[in-house]
């Protein structure tokens, strides 16, 4: 069993003080980056976004070879690093000393962001190291996955909320988008020999069964999908002291499109797609907007504040309260409250607690998925 890999006292031990001195060293280690040399190069987060061309250029591989540095013996690697800055010899020297103080994570994009980069750059070089480090990559995405067909945040695993299936931020989404592309056959992954292509298909296949049985009922009905998930009974879970269990109207739109892009959708599937959209419809908050003002009394001068607009589009809120439909905020003590300028001024102005994500959902993406499937539209 994958909750056996450490016992609760050493998984709190061993993770915590790991996770701490990591992202000491590896702040350390990009703050100590020669500025003049990182200024050539292309930030971490627009490497997926080059020429085709450009993945065989010495540069290309100048960040792979990085990556292979960043990446944990489990095969994951760790979160929010810039992998393409310049790394001295000293650097990677640090690299190498901490590599066993595993972080391996599928938060914030880590891991499946690598595996893309190295798929194209292997590609385009064929250099044999790069594919070593992707197959490894991928065993550690298979291995990290929970029987029930889930991920944890963290693996691995950590004591807590890092144990939780994870949709926060589109992670286990993030995730099997990518094992279904190597499932399947495009030539970016060409790479992956038939055994591992069957393993992706068998984790897509668990994952999306996860997937159903998180989406939460109400009163006998299908609504959304909360952040995270309980990794035994599927039920919604806490996470951060202001992130409590919940409907998510952020999270929910990333399962939803997933699940559209399912050829031959069953009809569980169907129902899934066509309750949660109903859902959203039901949710949508009217007449208001959210806008920064500018205010000196405020820490940096300024403050997120909703105002009243009749003319507005729909918004949609981070959190509803399970049962009732109800928007809520949160500050970290973990209360909830009715509106945004009731919770702490740093949780007000560093969180999106409202906004339009599933807009393009409802006016473009579903109504032509329900025109496919020839399904009535359950907006209309």
């Amino acid at each position: 069993m994958l909750l056996g890999v450490l016992s609760p006292r050493k998984r709190r031990t061993e993770g915590v003080w790991s996770s701490v001195l990591v992202t000491t060293v590896l702040v350390f280690i990009l703050l100590s980056t020669n500025p003049a040399q990182s200024a050539k190069s292309i930030h971490w987060w627009a490497c997926l976004a080059q020429q085709e061309q450009w993945y065989g250029s010495p540069e290309a591989s100048r960040i792979a070879d990085n990556v292979l540095l960043y990446q944990f013996p489990s095969g994951g690697w760790p979160k929010n690093i810039d992998m393409a800055a310049e790394l001295d010899e000293a650097g990677r020297q640090q690299l190498k000393a901490i590599n066993h103080l595993d972080s391996s994570t599928i938060d914030n994009r880590a891991t499946f962001t690598q595996l893309r980069y190295l798929a194209k750059v292997y590609r385009a070089t064929k250099l044999a190291r790069f594919k070593e480090s992707f197959l490894k990559g991928f065993d550690y995405l298979i291995n990290a996955q929970y029987p029930n067909g889930g991920w944890p945040q963290f693996y691995p695993l950590r004591e807590g909320y890092y144990s939780h299936i994870t949709f926060n931020d589109d992670a286990m989404i993030g995730v099997m988008k990518l094992l279904k592309e190597i499932a399947g056959t495009k030539p970016a992954f060409a790479l992956i020999d038939p055994q591992r292509r069957a393993k992706a298909d068998l984790a897509v296949a668990r994952g999306l069964q996860c997937i159903l049985k998180c989406q939460i009922r109400v009163d006998g009905r299908l609504t959304a999908w909360c952040a995270q998930h309980d990794e035994h009974d599927f039920s919604a879970a806490k996470a951060r002291t202001y992130e409590l269990p919940s409907l998510s109207g952020n999270e929910s739109v990333g399962i939803i499109e997933f699940l559209m892009g399912i050829e031959n959708p069953s009809d569980e599937i169907k129902s899934s797609i066509q309750s949660a959209i109903a859902w959203f419809n039901k949710v949508r908050i009217n007449g208001i907007r959210v806008i920064e003002v500018n205010d000196s009394l405020k820490p940096a001068g300024k403050d997120k504040v909703v105002i009243k607009d009749p003319s507005a589009p729909h918004m949609w809120a981070r959190f509803y309260e399970i049962g009732t439909n109800k928007p809520f905020y949160c500050s970290r003590d973990g209360i909830k409250r009715d509106n945004l300028f009731e919770i702490s001024y740093e949780r007000r102005n560093h969180y999106n607690w409202l906004d339009y994500w599933p807009q393009r959902l409802l006016e473009k993406e579903y109504p032509g998925w329900a025109r496919k499937h020839s399904l009535n539209n359950v907006l209309e």
